[in-house]
């Protein structure tokens, strides 16, 4: 496989394109004015204890009071390593007032503020630390019968030497990392995690103990591995400043970063900025002719599968059977461009043959093998539903880059001009019984007023003669077909 990491940057906003044999995969999107919180650790203090809902409202000079639950509370553990007390409730825990640290495990999501945690975690290259947890764990990506007791005897062996009193996790990229590597990945969380105590001490509540790297150092610590054979990056300023970088922490990586010089724009070498404009619409084509609809809710996300226009060669269960093994890939795909996590419905089309359910199944988690986010895929439920989860820490690439239709309001529909026309009817009675009035004025979009001299000419006159006032209409290019205004003269 031939992947290559395109990087644009401009002082507004950085983009990472993931181009996996010259098929965009992925895309992540740091805009200045508004860089990710996850992995952030602050100081912060409990502004709410809701005993009800075992949660908390924790004040971390966030836009919005920020959210933590009771099973992201660590709890101290005695020198046997069980918990001092069973978790019996959030009241227990926390009161208002108390100040602690806490970490970012989601962005804010809408309307929700961040989700918090206290079980901090403080990644590098090929580990992540885990404060004085003193366990070792190693990524379930590593599947090598040999690599993971020997990595984990490794690295318990350097924490030993180091008397440290941390947990850490095996990372996948440290797999086939030296031991030196992974000592001086200790040792710089050592470093680290005594620089943010001290911040701690000093700081005050609602403030920023340790920011995560920005979006392309990130990327070169979780995302690059030897799969990738170029980093592009269309800046020589960054580019030179992430050879340093990896010269420093990742040295394998500084000879694969290039400066891209070309005139024509970095994205458009595999038309990345095409991919993005269609990973924001519902419909994704199949080539075999049939297609997906995406809709994304605040509650779910829905995948609905079309034949379309594809009508197979054979019979129509091995048009159906290849349409839901073509959509399977597509989907993995689109997860990953979208960046879609939380609850995940797919309404595949339904299949006969359990050997054909069985079969579209293993493709999809086979082609979600490659995703960086989890995700957990139940068995084809009785009514032929796939639910799965992704797991979701940052917005959406459609939340990124759009926002609420101001004339639908999210809707994704309006009222139509024969609805507008009947309200504003109703309206005009409305304002005849309770005005004492001359004339009235009707204000409305312009295809509402061409039904109203057209169509609905008729039921305008009658309804003139019955309230025996004059209705004069009038364009207003301003509205919405939904807008209008019946103003008494």
């Amino acid at each position: 496989m031939s992947a290559e990491l395109l990087i644009n940057v401009t002082p507004m906003e950085t983009r990472v394109a993931l181009v996996e044999n010259g098929v965009l995969q992925e895309i992540a999107i740091e805009r200045t004015e508004k860089k990710g919180l996850v992995g952030n650790i602050y100081k912060g203090r409990v502004c709410r204890v809701l005993p009800g809902m075992e949660a908390a409202f924790v004040d971390a000079g966030l836009d919005r009071a920020a959210f933590l639950h009771a099973s992201d509370i660590a709890i101290p553990q005695n020198d046997n390593g069980d918990h001092e007390a069973p978790r019996e409730h959030i009241s227990n825990l926390l009161y208002e007032g108390k100040d602690l640290l806490v970490q970012v495990i989601k962005d804010p999501l809408g309307t929700k503020g961040a989700r918090l945690t206290t079980h901090l975690s403080i990644p590098s290259r090929f580990l992540v630390l885990v404060p004085n947890s003193g366990i070792v764990g190693v990524s379930s990506r590593i599947e090598g019968e040999e690599d993971r007791p020997r990595l984990k005897a490794l690295v318990e062996q350097i924490a030993s030497e180091m008397d440290s009193p941390h947990g850490y996790i095996i990372r996948t990229a440290a797999e086939s990392a030296s031991e030196e590597s992974l000592r001086r990945d200790m040792e710089f969380l050592n470093k680290l995690w005594l620089c943010i105590k001290d911040n701690h001490q000093k700081v005050q509540a609602g403030s920023v103990v340790y920011s995560d790297l920005p979006l392309i150092q990130r990327t070169m610590r979780d995302m690059v591995d030897e799969d990738i054979e170029k980093i592009r990056i269309d800046s020589r300023e960054t580019a030179q400043r992430m050879i340093s970088f990896s010269q420093s922490y990742i040295p394998g990586l500084a000879s694969r970063i290039e400066h891209y010089p070309g005139e024509r724009p970095i994205f458009d070498i595999y038309n990345v900025e095409d991919e993005i404009e269609k990973a924001l619409e519902r419909k994704v084509l199949l080539k075999s002719g049939g297609y997906l609809i995406f809709d994304q809710t605040e509650a779910m996300t829905t995948i609905d599968v079309n034949t379309g226009g594809f009508v197979g060669h054979r019979n129509l269960e091995e048009t159906i059977f290849k349409t839901n093994l073509e959509a399977a890939q597509a989907i993995a795909r689109q997860l990953r461009l979208r960046n879609l996590g939380g609850i995940i419905i797919i309404d595949f089309i339904d299949m006969v043959h359990d050997e054909h359910k069985n079969q579209v199944m293993s493709a999809l988690a086979k082609a979600l093998e490659k995703d960086h986010a989890k995700s957990h895929i139940s068995e084809v439920s009785v009514l032929g539903l796939v639910e799965m989860t992704r797991k979701r820490t940052r917005e959406s690439l459609e939340h990124i880059l759009c926002e609420p239709c101001s004339v639908c309001t999210g809707r994704g529909y309006v009222k139509s001009a024969e609805t507008v026309c009947y309200e504003l009817f109703r309206e005009i009675m409305r304002e005849a019984r309770q005005f004492d009035v001359k004339e009235l004025l009707v204000l409305a979009a312009q295809s509402v007023v061409d039904l109203l001299v057209d169509e609905e000419s008729a039921s305008l006159a009658e309804l003139q003669e019955f309230i025996n006032i004059p209705i004069r209409i009038q364009v207003e290019s301003m509205y919405s077909q939904e807008q209008f205004d019946v103003v008494p003269l």
